[in-house]
C-alpha cells in the first residue's frame, strides 16, 4: 500500500476532512480530500518529466553539436527537425507520436518480417518520446549558446595539451557550458512538468487525468482542478529550489569570493 493510500485511510485524515467546510456551490473539503488520490499518480508525472528531460537533454546536446560543427548531411536534417518541433504544438507532436510509432513498427514488421508487439508498448513510452523530442528542440539552442560562450583560450589550451575533440568536449566545454545553461534548463524542466498534463490525451493517467476522473465522479471539477494545481505548484517549487542548489554548487567562485570565504572561516576558528 503506497503512502497516499495510507494517508487516505488513516483516521486522523478522515477526521480532518470532517472539520473542513463542505459548501454546496464550492466545497473546500473536496479540494483537500482529493489530494491523496491525485498524489497517487504523481510518480507517473515525475516519470514523464524526468524521462523526457533526460532523453531530451542527450538529444539536445547532439543537436547542438551538429549545428555548431555544421555536420554534413546531419545538419540540414537537424535544422528541419528542430524547426518542425519548435513550430508545432506539443499536443500535436504527442498525437503524431502516439499514432505514428505503431504505424512505423507495423511497416517494419511487414517489410523485414520482425514481430514487434505494437499493443504491448505502453502509452507512457509514446508520451516520454514526444516530450523528449520537444524538450530537445528548445534545449538545443540553450546548450548551443552555452557551448559558444566557452572561452576560446580554454579550448585552445586543452587542444595544445594533446586532447582529442571528445576529451575537449568532455573535460572543458561541457563542464563550463553547464554552468551557463543550468538556469535556463531548470526553467525548461518546470515547463516540461506542467506540459505533462497533456499526456492524458494519449491515455496516460497522471495527476491531471486523475483530477478529471475524480471531477467526473461528483462534478466537482473546479475543486479537483484546484487540488491538482496545488500539487503542480508544490512540485515546481521543489524543482526551483533544487535548481538553485545546483547553481550554487556549480558556481565558479572569483578569487575575491574565495578570499572572503577563507577569511570568514578563519574568523570562525
Amino acid at each position: 500500500m503506497n503512502a497516499s493510500l495510507v494517508i487516505l485511510a488513516s483516521n486522523w485524515y478522515q477526521e480532518l476532512m470532517k472539520s473542513i467546510p463542505d459548501g454546496q456551490n464550492f466545497s473546500l473539503r473536496s479540494v483537500f480530500d482529493a489530494l491523496p488520490r491525485i498524489i497517487e499518480k504523481l510518480p507517473t508525472t515525475l516519470f514523464l518529466t524526468l524521462g523526457g528531460a533526460l532523453f531530451g537533454l542527450v538529444l539536445a546536446l547532439l543537436f547542438a553539436i551538429v549545428k555548431i560543427n555544421r555536420v554534413k548531411v546531419l545538419y540540414p536534417i537537424q535544422a528541419l527537425f528542430v524547426s518542425f518541433l519548435r513550430g508545432t504544438p506539443i499536443l500535436v507532436q504527442l498525437m503524431l507520436t502516439y499514432y505514428g510509432i505503431p504505424i512505423a513498427l507495423k511497416v517494419i514488421n511487414q517489410r523485414f518480417g520482425t514481430a514487434f508487439n505494437i499493443n504491448a508498448i505502453p502509452a507512457l513510452v509514446f508520451a516520454v518520446v514526444a516530450f523528449a523530442f520537444n524538450e530537445a528542440a528548445y534545449a538545443s539552442e540553450t546548450i548551443r549558446a552555452a557551448i559558444l560562450s566557452v572561452s576560446e583560450g580554454e579550448i585552445e589550451a586543452a587542444r595544445s595539451l594533446g586532447m582529442t575533440n571528445t576529451q575537449v568536449y568532455r573535460r572543458v566545454i561541457i563542464p563550463n557550458a553547464a554552468v551557463v545553461a543550468t538556469p535556463t534548463l531548470i526553467n525548461s524542466l518546470i515547463g516540461l512538468t506542467k506540459g505533462t498534463s497533456l499526456a492524458f490525451s494519449a491515455g496516460v493517467v497522471e495527476v491531471f487525468a486523475q483530477a478529471q476522473i475524480l471531477g467526473g465522479s461528483d462534478y466537482r471539477y473546479f475543486e479537483r482542478f484546484i487540488s491538482v494545481a496545488l500539487v503542480y505548484w508544490v512540485v515546481n517549487i521543489m524543482i526551483e529550489q533544487f535548481g538553485r542548489f545546483i547553481e550554487r554548487k556549480m558556481a565558479i567562485q572569483t578569487p575575491a569570493a574565495i578570499d572572503s570565504a577563507i577569511q570568514a572561516k578563519g574568523d570562525i576558528l
